[in-house]
């Protein structure tokens, strides 16, 4: 028999077919999702026959692990409690998104032991879990749904291409699905890339969406440097911070990012494009640095999200970035660390500009001291 196959152009309400998709994949249904990347085929991973059903029409050979779908980066911890900070990065950065963790599944508080011992055998054969939070909204919304996460895999059968339309998904795997979900052909119509993380660094399992390239960018330390307007203390601080790591790691400053380390600056406050103060322009070249071409950027989602460390001027500052982004709490501090806060020196004289650059100077050099620029990690604990 084949397949149900709902197109998502015509649905007069997506809910509609969310919750179609939820219950078929409850009552142990395989159900065939659109991807950013490809077709994916899904199973409840509460459900060991749907599982072993899923297994067997794939033609998966033994020990070649299936992708365990989660809501969101944050659930990742509940799966691999000790998650290391380069995979919390490449998680914050690249979810939802078309790439695929593989981490270490040795811990005993991991989620997956809740799975039935058949599934954890399908996902973690090898004492790894590959987790994936796929950008589609519809599937999105299934897995916020559902009562747990799913087993995905592309739509196809092992060896054969990957499906990036519906159609694909229906001529490949026939009636052996129950349910297909159809938005037209997929947006990049590749696979996610497959990332192992390890203790080192990370391994490109199987090229996909990113590149190696994008993947080191992605994967690399990332400091913002916040203030209001982006105009004097902030462009102060990126550029003392920058030639201070630079010291520290022995390189020039334009050099740090070939490291894997990019320090920005923003304004809570900000109007894109605006020049620096005169005046900083000025306190900094006393000091033999440059932010004349510095253009001002306000502190948007996808700098909050990116960043490592935000470091902010003042108080306020932080309770504005954590009112926004609360998930960036952890992350953001303020730059003095007995508590005060560093004075916005705009509209006065040059001496206050000194003064300011003065204290943000000294400030930072308990940062770098703090920060180990060697390691995957990053940060020593403060």
């Amino acid at each position: 028999m084949a397949p149900v196959v709902i197109d998502l152009s015509h649905a007069e309400d997506p809910r509609d077919v969310v919750h179609l998709a939820v219950q078929a994949l409850a009552e142990g249904r395989l159900v065939a999702f659109p991807t950013e990347t490809v077709y994916g085929v899904a199973a409840s991973a509460l459900d060991e026959s749907a599982v072993a059903r899923l297994l067997q029409v794939k033609g998966r050979r033994e020990g070649h692990p299936l992708t365990l779908a989660i809501k969101s980066a944050d659930d990742a911890v509940d799966y691999v409690p000790d998650i290391a900070p380069l995979a919390r990065r490449l998680a914050r950065r690249c979810w939802p998104g078309p790439i695929t963790l593989v981490l270490e599944d040795d811990h005993p508080d991991s989620a997956v032991q809740q799975l039935p011992e058949s599934v954890q055998q399908a996902v973690s054969p090898n004492g790894t879990i590959g987790l994936r939070v796929p950008a589609h909204p519809v599937l999105q919304s299934v897995l916020r749904l559902s009562a747990g996460p799913l087993v995905l895999s592309s739509a196809n059968r092992s060896g054969q291409g990957d499906a990036v339309t519906a159609k694909e998904v229906v001529q490949t795997l026939g009636g052996d699905i129950e349910l297909v979900i159809d938005d037209g052909r997929c947006k990049f119509a590749q696979p996610s890339s497959v990332v192992r993380v390890h203790e080192g660094g990370f391994e490109v399992l199987r090229a996909g969406v990113f590149s190696e390239t994008a993947l080191k960018r992605l994967s690399g330390l990332f400091i913002l440097l916040v203030c209001t307007g982006n105009t004097c203390r902030s462009p102060m601080a990126e550029a003392m911070m920058k030639k201070k790591v630079a010291d520290k790691l022995g390189c020039k400053p334009q050099e740090l990012e070939d490291r894997g380390i990019m320090i920005a600056s923003a304004g809570i406050a900000a109007m894109a494009g605006g020049r620096s103060a005169t005046e900083a322009v000025q306190a900094m070249r006393e000091r033999e640095l440059e932010v004349s071409q510095h253009e001002s950027q306000p502190l948007s989602e996808r700098l909050a999200r990116h960043a490592d460390l935000v470091i902010t001027m003042t108080h306020g500052h932080r309770d504005a970035v954590i009112a926004q982004w609360p998930d960036a709490a952890p992350r953001t501090f303020t730059l003095c660390v007995d508590g005060r806060d560093v004075a916005d020196p705009i509209g006065g004289p040059i001496e206050w500009y000194r003064r300011c650059a003065d204290e943000i100077d000294k400030e930072l050099d308990r940062w770098v001291e703090e920060i180990d620029f060697t390691t995957p990690a990053f940060m020593k604990t403060k």
